[in-house]
Parts: C-alpha cells; structure tokens; sequence
C-alpha cells in the first residue's frame, strides 16, 4: 500500500511531536471556570424553512465566552412525535470556514426522534459572533489567531472549543432533551470539535470524529504538510518568526489547543473515521488523538481514502449515535 504517514502499526503506538504546555490542565481549569460563569442566555427562535409535519426547526442563539452570541441550527421532534417523553440529541460540527449546512440534510435524526443542533464556529462561514473587534468573518487564520498575543486565554480556538461545550449545555437543559443520551459528530475541523465538546462536557455520551484536525502541530510541520488547511502555520512562521528562533515556544503554546492533550479528559464511547491517505490532516495526528483515548473506542480505517467522503461512514455513524 502506498504510504503518505508511518506504516500502520507505527501509527498505532504514535504518541505524538508537539509539545505539551506543563500548566495545560491549570489551563483548562479556568477555562471551565470562565465558561460556568458565562450566563448562556439561550434564545429559541421558530424558524419555518421546512415543512415536515413531524420535526420542528428553531434558530438557536446563546452566548458564549467574551461575551459572543453563537448560532445553531435546532431540529427537534413534533410535540406529538415526542409523546411527551425526553429525546436523545445529537451535536454536530462543521468543516474549517465553513458553516452548520443546509436543513434538510438534518432530518434523518430529527425524523428518527433526535433533536439535533447544528452549530455555526465564530467569525467563519456562519451566524456566530466573532468579538475580536470586528464585525463579519475572519474565514481563515484562526489557529494563529491571538498566538503572539502574550495571553495564551486569547487563542481563538479556546473559545470555539468553550462554545462547543456551552452549546451542550444548553441543549441537556432544554425540557425536551434527556441530557444522559447527547452526543457529537463532525468531520475535520468538526471531528476535532466533537473531541473537544465530549472532553470539555463529561455528560456526552457517544462522539463520531471524522478525520480530527487540530492536532500534533509540529508533527504537520515536520511532514511539510502546513498546507492547505494548516497553512497558516507556514504564513505565521514566514511573517512573525522566519529564521523559527521561537519555534520551541509557538508550538508549546499551540499546545493548549492540541485535541491529542484533551483527549485523556473524555468519558464518551468514540467511533473514529481515518484515511491512511490523508494529506489535509495526516493520519499519525489523527492517531495522536486516538492513542491518548482511555474510554471505550473503536476506529475505521480507510487504507485508500484521504480527507474525503469515506463510503459508509454517515450510516456507521447513524447507527452508532442511534444507540443513544
């Protein structure tokens, strides 16, 4: 088999390049502890874009972290479809600089019973609020954003991994949702997401990763794959620090927002999607992540497939969130 990454059973003892910042968890701790004292503020809208006599559709508002109010696409079941009992939900993520899709390709959970949210990153290709001092989208950029600023709280990644967190709390809070029966799905960016959201919130019970981005920084660096979705870590270097005399501290502090150093905090069963073949996020920092799992988990693996529709893999999904 080709190979763009180690040999399969390297991948599978790989622990990881960047390094861990050594007051990471201290960090995380008062992350937790801004987001408990953050009032969500949560606002459902009715929204009428569907007409499906069984599922209800809402605009879903709520604020997170710095003060910024974040959209989320909520679907959940008729009252007469409910019954009056609780409904299992399901979170999911999106792609990096994109946004939480279209509605209709939602209703396979709502329709099965699910409520589901669907939420939209600040400042990318969403509704969210980006509170960096502008208004509109920041689209790219954001690994980098704030990682010259001497505060590593100004990370923007801190901040959409607290909103995945705040979003599933207000979703176990809704009177409709069992919040013992939540889980998380997504797809690059969105798989790092739903990582981040089951580590940060015990209470999720199933994850789905596909393909994890955000993960073993230097070892992108290493294989010379800062590219396309991790280009920004060649743009900063070549802007900020061309002859890398900080590179040993940049890394450290990408550190914080490293799914491979959260992934020890997850409660949740996880079912994860990689591509041996995948040059967008490389399979040996997917493999980072998966190695430092301590729950239950499972992976498929997809010798030829890179960062791709991988066939199988919403049914897979499906059936394993089903099992809520």
């Amino acid at each position: 088999m080709p190979l763009i990454d180690l040999p399969l059973e390297q991948l599978r003892s790989y622990a990881g390049r960047n390094p861990r910042p050594v007051d990471f968890d201290a960090y995380w701790e008062e992350a937790l502890r801004e987001l408990a004292a953050t009032d969500p503020r949560a606002e459902l809208v009715p929204n009428p874009v569907l007409d499906h006599p069984g599922v209800e559709c809402f605009d879903l508002w709520f604020t997170g972290v710095g003060g910024a109010r974040v959209y989320a696409k909520y679907l959940r079941p008729s009252a007469a479809a409910r019954a009056g009992k609780r409904a299992p939900a399901v979170l999911e993520f999106h792609g990096y600089s994109g946004h939480s899709g279209d509605w209709a390709g939602k209703l396979a959970y709502a329709a099965s019973g699910f409520c589901l949210a669907a939420m939209d990153c600040r400042g990318q290709g969403g509704r969210s609020e980006d509170k960096g001092g502008v208004l509109g989208n920041t689209h790219h950029g954001q690994i980098i954003r704030g990682l010259d600023d001497p505060d590593p709280r100004k990370l923007l990644f801190r901040q959409i991994f607290l909103d995945t967190a705040q979003l599933a709390r207000v979703v176990m809070a809704l009177p409709e949702v069992d919040p013992e029966r939540v889980g998380a799905k997504g797809g690059s960016q969105g798989g790092a997401l739903t990582l981040a959201c089951a580590a940060l919130e015990p209470r999720i019970k199933r994850a789905a990763p596909v393909f994890p981005f955000l993960a073993d920084y230097r070892r992108v660096w290493e294989m010379d794959q800062a590219k396309d979705a991790y280009a920004e870590l060649k743009t900063f270097f070549r802007h900020f620090d061309p002859r890398h005399e900080r590179e040993e501290a940049i890394f450290t502090k990408l550190g914080y927002i490293d799914l491979q150093f959260l992934a020890p905090r997850i409660r949740a069963e996880v079912l994860m999607f990689t591509g041996l073949m995948d040059t967008i996020t490389p399979p040996s920092t997917q493999f980072a992540i998966y190695n430092k799992l301590t729950t239950k988990k499972d992976m498929k693996i997809y010798p030829d497939f890179g960062h791709e529709g991988l066939p199988g893999e919403s049914d897979l999904s499906f059936n394993f969130l089903r099992g809520l």
